[in-house]
């Protein structure tokens, strides 16, 4: 078994077939924020009504059988609640997950119970996910006596013989969880979760906690497995490379939407959202010599509470579409927007008239409707009137938009077995045509 794998190499080897293992529709997990003990008094105190967190919006993919399905994004992106809605340890707000052709949304608990042997997952932390006080061997044994799998003496010795499957050694039946380091007790994780025998293995950051060393090694352990007992995985990472080695379908996440989905090629040679471009942009350059410009997104996330309207990416998103009133060309919208940013931002030093103008309008022609909103704006600077600038320049610029008008994700969403890419550049006739 090979324990060296190169994290920037690429798999060969692909599963797919026309029957989806997972489809999940429409998915959406919500939670309100208002339904603790102290919500009602907290709600009045603050003069507001309690708040909805989209973690997980209208989220729809399918997995097929053998496959290793990707999931990445930034931290808080949702990924992790979608996991765990999958699986029904949270259950969906709206939407449908079928494994196997069922429905788990409406499956009973009982129902779910039995099912639970087919679907297993493997946590981020290799510590606490592991009971300090049971020994391996039972801890792999746990699953299959709650499934009422074998007898004493059958749950022992499948429990040995998955701690080799995993490459550690039988005798390690006996031991306690602190005795191992980080990579092998993940490897106990992946040896409690086969114990079942599942179809299908959601890994949620199986990896990063651990050293890059050792990631190589329990990646290559998964593939092993993989191919010896035929597993499907759902592989959650914020990592790219490992996700570029391991996956052969890739989903891009963010604040609790699907952005772009591809073929793991596809995704990584022709990223077509402004999302997935930065993100592969961020990607650290081995060579520091190359001069390599990287692509660094600029923002916070918004929070999943109060999304942003249309897309949801546009308040950092670099190629954000002008509106049709908009008659200035490319150079000046693009001025626009990076003014209008660091305006809503407060990042501009001398809020000086001519010293703004220099700083975002030299040598830029801007158009005389636009013009006439950036010179008022431009005077509520210079009284440092953020709030009314900002608001001036959104109500003129961001707030016509088709970027801040309809939500592409879902009004672009294509078959499943395409390229999908939900963003308004991917509409032909979105983007008039610029002077």
């Amino acid at each position: 078994m090979s324990t060296d794998a190169d994290l920037t190499g690429e798999r060969t080897g692909t599963h797919s077939t026309d029957d989806a293992l997972l489809r999940v529709e429409n998915l959406s997990k919500h939670f309100d924020t208002g339904s603790g003990m102290l919500s009602g008094l907290t709600a009045r105190f603050r003069d507001e009504g309690p708040s909805v967190v989209r973690a997980v919006d209208d989220v729809s993919f399918e997995i097929a059988p053998g496959q290793t399905f990707g999931l990445v994004g930034e931290s808080g992106c949702g990924k992790s609640t979608l996991a765990r809605t999958i699986l029904q340890l949270l259950r969906p707000t709206e939407g449908d997950v079928y494994f196997k052709g069922q429905n788990l949304a409406e499956l009973g608990s009982d129902e779910l119970r039995s099912l639970r042997q087919e679907m297993q997952i493997v946590f981020q932390d290799p510590q606490s996910s592991l009971n300090p006080r049971m020994k391996v061997g039972k801890i792999i044994e746990e699953p299959m006596e709650a499934h009422g799998m074998l007898d004493e003496d059958g749950r022992e010795e499948k429990a040995r013989t998955l701690l080799e499957k995993v490459g550690l050694d039988r005798s390690h039946y006996r031991r306690y969880p602190h005795e191992f380091s980080g990579g092998q007790r993940q490897r106990i994780n992946l040896a409690r979760a086969l114990s079942v025998d599942p179809d299908l293995v959601v890994c949620d950051e199986p990896t990063s906690a651990l050293d890059v060393s050792v990631q190589a090694q329990v990646l290559n352990v998964m593939e092993d497995l993989q191919e010896e007992f035929g597993l499907t995985y759902l592989f959650i990472s914020h990592d790219l490379s490992v996700i570029r080695y391991i996956c052969d379908r890739v989903a891009v996440m963010y604040v609790g939407q699907i952005v772009e989905l591809a073929d793991k090629q596809a995704l990584f040679e022709r990223p077509q959202h402004p999302y997935t471009q930065a993100l592969l942009g961020a990607i650290p350059v081995p060579d520091t010599r190359s001069g390599e410009v990287r692509n660094i997104v600029e923002g916070e996330v918004p929070s999943p509470s109060d999304p942003p309207s249309g897309c949801r990416f546009r308040t950092r998103c670099p190629a954000v579409i002008p509106p049709d009133s908009f008659d200035g060309d490319d150079e000046t919208w693009e001025a626009t927007l990076a003014y209008l940013r660091a305006v809503k931002r407060r990042k501009i030093v001398d809020t000086e008239p001519d010293a703004v103008r220099d700083t975002f309008f030299d040598d830029v022609s801007v158009g005389s409707n636009a013009e006439i909103t950036i010179d008022e704006s431009i005077e509520h600077v210079a009284a440092e009137e953020w709030e009314e600038a900002a608001a001036l320049l959104v109500e003129a610029f961001e707030s016509q938009s088709i970027c801040a008008r309809e939500d592409p994700v879902r009004l672009y969403r294509t078959g499943e077995n395409d390229h999908y890419v939900g963003c308004h550049l991917q509409a032909a006739d979105s983007r008039p045509e610029r002077r």
